[in-house]
């Protein structure tokens, strides 16, 4: 899964301020230092949400910090889909061709709060000529 490093600075409110080097879009507030590690991850996926809107691709995280974000499963599966697509050149009527489905269906594949089925992403990265991997560490 992929782990984004983090910092927190303190800010003149007494809250703390959570930004990513690799996301420099991403942002997050917190109370104390729990509540903003714990508002890290939705600070984090909403900025990567812009990142698929725009259809950029999504930088993979740097070497691992003191503190780090772990996107879930589904969201690492999509990030590395997206970025696999736009690698290859792939659009997403491209994508729904090759998988023979409506658009709509691609859209959900590429959205990161829909809970998409990991059968699906399996197929959409074969059609790339990739396979999931997954495994317990």
């Amino acid at each position: 899964m992929l782990a984004y490093p983090y910092t927190l600075t303190p800010d003149d409110n007494g809250t703390y301020l959570v930004t990513f080097p690799d996301i420099p879009e991403a942002a997050a507030v917190g109370e104390d230092k729990e509540t903003a590690a714990i508002e890290a991850l939705d600070g984090l996926i909403c900025a990567l949400e812009g990142y698929f809107s725009d259809r950029r691709t999504i930088p993979t995280p740097s070497e691992n910090g003191e503190q780090t974000v772990v996107l879930p499963a589904l969201e690492t599966a999509k990030v590395l889909l997206l970025n696999e697509m736009l690698a290859q050149g792939v659009k997403k009527a491209e994508m729904a061709r090759r998988l023979d489905v409506h658009m709509p269906q691609i859209d959900r594949l590429l959205d990161l709060r829909h809970n998409t089925k990991i059968d699906f992403i399996e197929k959409a990265a074969a059609q790339l000529g990739k396979r999931l991997n997954i495994s317990f560490t």
